[in-house]
């Protein structure tokens, strides 16, 4: 099968990625990069992992994990779209089975809020991983004093940790926000979407969700 190590080091998603985050970077976005990806794809694996799936189904939570943002490379808007067309002719080139292709197209293809939904266990570990990755070092924009609510909300949380309990019931959320940089109402004034589509993700895997900001469970 093809391997998350094949998909890491092969230069055309490479070239994928990179362009894709120089154009959201163009835009004015916070970092989609390397460094956002591979988060991604290591805490969509940690998911399924910690919840018994098997290894292969791990396998291809990291690989939907790791390509889920090309579609930036063609816009922004519907991003999930392009990018789950993107996948589909790179894997199937890479000599991929059909039937691994279809669970992670549709994961990418549903990892975006505006349209998205955790219709199976991939896709739900996908977004998980992807709106649970809320840090400082995404900000590019080093000015404060110029700040939008992406970048204020992003700097202001020092640690994010996303955690399943050990009797497998729960996915708890865990941030530590410095309110002098971000508010926890400007947190859901972007993100409460985001985290209500964590909480159908985390119900599709059979978990409940929790939010906790600054140790106070809000969802």
């Amino acid at each position: 099968m093809v391997t998350f190590e094949d998909i890491k080091n092969n230069e055309d998603i490479k070239v994928y990625v990179k362009k894709a985050d120089e154009s959201l970077n163009a835009l004015g976005y916070t970092e989609h990069s390397f460094a956002h990806v591979g988060k991604v794809a290591e805490v969509a694996g940690y998911i399924l992992e910690t919840l018994g799936y098997d290894a292969h189904d791990v396998e291809l939570a990291r690989i939907a994990g790791y390509m889920h943002d090309i579609g930036n490379l063609v816009n922004r808007v519907e991003h999930s779209q392009s990018g789950a067309i993107m996948a589909f002719r790179i894997l199937d080139k890479m000599g991929m089975p059909s039937e691994d292709i279809a669970t992670v197209v549709t994961a990418i293809g549903n990892h975006d809020e505006g349209t998205g939904v955790p219709v199976n266990p991939v896709a739900a570990a996908l977004i998980l991983a992807d709106k649970s990755d809320v840090r400082r070092s995404r900000v590019r924009n080093h000015d404060e004093q110029t700040f939008d609510i992406h970048d204020r909300v992003n700097y202001s949380v020092k640690e994010s940790v996303l955690k399943i309990n050990e009797a497998r019931t729960l996915m708890k959320l865990k941030l530590s926000v410095d309110t002098r940089f971000g508010t926890i109402m400007d947190y859901f004034e972007i993100f409460l979407e985001r985290m209500i589509m964590c909480r159908k993700a985390s119900e599709k895997l059979g978990l409940e969700f929790k939010l906790i900001i600054n140790e106070q469970q809000l969802m």
